[in-house]
């Protein structure tokens, strides 16, 4: 990819979105609908691209899926990526690998739902909290780049991108994250434009 213009680029990208299997993300879709009808909880976690990923994909979940200011159901969604000081007090007393687990221990209950976003699949804090979700009944989804690493085979649930590129797998994430909206907001009645 030397030398590579925006036009080349795009097509690259759009090649490489042709590989991600639609009924992974209809399953993703069906799992959040789910959660929302039997009040479950959603977490959301990544590092680095996929925790900014995994930010505003909570978010976008839990304001753009709203009708309005006066909306009674919701979709509980929150990332664990966003407490600063709770990430930054269990980094530094319990290590960085539990800052999802621990989290998790503290908010999250049986039948809640664990996206977990991680572009090589490896990350010991994402691997720690699936396993600890898994073993608490939760359910569990691996969005994921490369081979998937060892959060594709613990996982309960895939969205792969088979694709050794960093930075095109986090923006096939987020391309999927936000058809997952717009298919949420049609779901509910909704513009899938907002």
């Amino acid at each position: 990819m030397k030398n590579l213009n925006y036009n080349e680029y795009k097509q690259y990208f759009i090649n490489k979105l042709e590989l991600v299997d639609e009924e992974q993300v209809n399953k993703l879709i069906d799992i959040i609908l789910n959660a929302f009808e039997n009040d479950n909880k959603i977490f959301v976690i990544g590092n680095g691209g996929s925790a900014a990923n995994a930010s505003h994909f909570a978010q976008d979940m839990a304001k753009g899926t709203r009708e309005g200011v006066e909306t009674k159901k919701r979709i509980k969604a929150i990332s664990l990526t966003d407490n600063v000081p709770f990430i930054t007090a269990l980094g530094n007393d319990d290590g960085y690998e539990t800052i999802f687990e621990q989290q998790l221990r503290t908010f999250a209950g049986k039948g809640d739902v664990l996206i977990a976003i991680s572009g090589s699949g490896n990350s010991p804090n994402i691997i720690k909290a699936v396993e600890w979700a898994n073993e608490n009944d939760l359910i569990t989804v691996g969005i994921t780049g490369y081979d998937g690493g060892k959060l594709k085979q613990i996982n309960k649930f895939s969205v792969h991108t088979e694709l050794n590129d960093m930075a095109t797998v986090e923006s096939i994430h987020s391309y999927i994250l936000h058809y997952v909206i717009i298919k949420l907001r049609e779901s509910f009645g909704l513009s899938p434009i907002y």
